[in-house]
């Protein structure tokens, strides 16, 4: 019965990654890879999958990140789909669908990435595929898999760690969850060789060497290294010339621009491969299902010209005055998914700074949390103390990544969840393994707190 459930799972998680495919010869995530890359041609369409798998439905295109905004307290559930309503409420369930469709989507980013480092790394050079051009695939992805780990470990704790490619449908099975640490270690190795292969040029849709050190920011501000939180911040924001805050708010959104200098790293789409964030968040006077919806407390802030400033372009409500989101609009749904934005680095060393402590550092944590209230319009926030800055620059992060995948994700790392949701289990800090991985793998444990 066991291996009869292995292989419809696996049949289901094929079928929901169908669209975004990797090439269109083998593999999937359970298929052998001998046949596909080969030279430096298929090497460049494998990669490409790889992004279009990272920027597929059920990961950046909409489930994922709605993980991370309709689990904290800006959003309401206003649609049909019970299960998002689960992370709204906080009683997320083992058979919930989007738990089992995020988990099988990165593993299947996981599994494209981990055979690029394989072959890749075993193909002879050529005239048209250069030394440069093939560490340059293999940084991707390196970066890739570091971004996939991150987000897992954000989401379950720790996780099973694979780093060879899938062969057959049980390659998988029987590896164990490492550690929470563990898993952060291997984001960090991996993070580490990408940012050694990868060319220091600037690129806002694939990797760089430029946007490991974004990752590394956040991946020091998460591991409460200060430091090197402030030190990775630091080197994209000198960067002005490639990098900048866009003012005022909507101009990295408003208007159909995409890639613009506000962006370190978003992924892009096209009328033919479409972002799913515009229908959940539009109303059906715009064609969308409006599921999810700012709730009326977000709307009171974001509208209130003392405190969302010019962010207040991110909601917009119909004639008969009901509020949605309007940061996900474009017909055809060709809205960029954004990864990291220059906001968010400035924010970072704003409370790398700021938990440093120090007259110097709080006085730069206040330049960086102003410097994102200016292009918001918005004069000093007020604080003076190092708690009371603190407490302003979770509540500018809140803001700004209103209906991006931070705000849940910040209030667990800070052990703020229980203070500002009410949420005193923290067990429910991380989500539960997919029942379907429990019943077709003895190796993995249940997260506590769930069935």
């Amino acid at each position: 019965m066991k291996r009869i459930n292995y292989i419809a799972y696996a049949l289901w998680s094929l079928s929901l990654l169908s669209c975004n495919a990797f090439l269109d010869v083998e593999p999937r995530q359970s298929i052998s890879d001998e046949a596909t890359i080969t030279n430096g041609t298929s090497a460049a369409t494998a990669v490409r999958g790889m992004y279009r798998n990272l920027a597929s439905g059920n990961y950046y295109g909409t489930t994922f990140q709605s993980i991370g905004y309709l689990s904290g307290d800006n959003i309401e559930w206003t649609g049909s789909q019970a299960i998002a309503g689960q992370f709204v409420n906080h009683e997320v369930r083992s058979d919930n669908a989007s738990v089992a469709a995020v988990w099988a989507a990165i593993y299947s980013t996981i599994n494209q990435a981990n055979h690029i480092i394989e072959k890749v790394a075993a193909l002879p050079l050529e005239p048209s595929f250069s030394q440069e051009t093939k560490d340059q695939y293999l940084g991707e992805a390196y970066f890739v898999r570091a971004l996939c780990y991150f987000d897992l470990v954000r989401l379950w704790g720790g996780v099973p760690i694979y780093l060879q490619p899938t062969a057959t449908a049980t390659d998988n099975r029987g590896r164990p969850r490492s550690s929470v640490d563990e898993t952060y270690a291997q984001v960090l190795s991996d993070l580490e060789q990408a940012e050694a292969l990868l060319p220091e040029t600037t690129n806002r849709i694939r990797a760089t060497r430029k946007t490991a050190w974004a990752l590394k920011a956040r991946y020091y501000l998460y591991r409460g290294n200060w430091e090197q939180a402030e030190v990775y911040a630091s080197r994209i924001i000198a960067n002005q010339a490639n990098y900048q805050l866009l003012q005022p708010y909507g101009a990295f959104f408003q208007n159909n621009v995409v890639a613009t200098a506000e962006s370190v790293f978003e992924l892009s789409y096209s009328p033919t491969n479409t972002n799913g964030h515009r229908n959940n968040w539009q109303p059906p006077q715009n064609g969308g299902t409006r599921q999810w919806a700012p709730n009326s407390e977000f709307v009171a802030l974001v509208t209130d010209p003392e405190i969302g400033g010019n962010r207040n372009v991110l909601v917009a409500s119909t004639a008969d005055g009901r509020w949605y989101g309007n940061l996900y609009y474009r017909s055809p749904a060709t809205d960029p998914a954004y990864v990291i934005r220059m906001a968010e680095l400035y924010l970072t060393r704003a409370e790398a700074r700021a938990r440093q402590g120090g007259a110097d550092k709080l006085a730069g944590a206040k330049d960086d949390l102003q410097a994102v209230r200016s292009r918001a319009g918005l004069g000093p926030a007020g604080a003076s103390t190092q708690d009371e800055l603190l407490l302003a620059i979770e509540n500018e992060r809140r803001m700004e990544f209103a209906f991006e995948p931070h705000r849940w994700f910040d209030l667990v790392r800070t052990g703020r969840a229980a203070a500002v949701l009410g949420l005193t289990d923290s067990r429910r800090y991380v989500l539960p393994i997919p029942s379907d991985q429990l019943r077709v793998d003895d190796a993995l444990t249940q997260n506590e707190g769930y069935n």
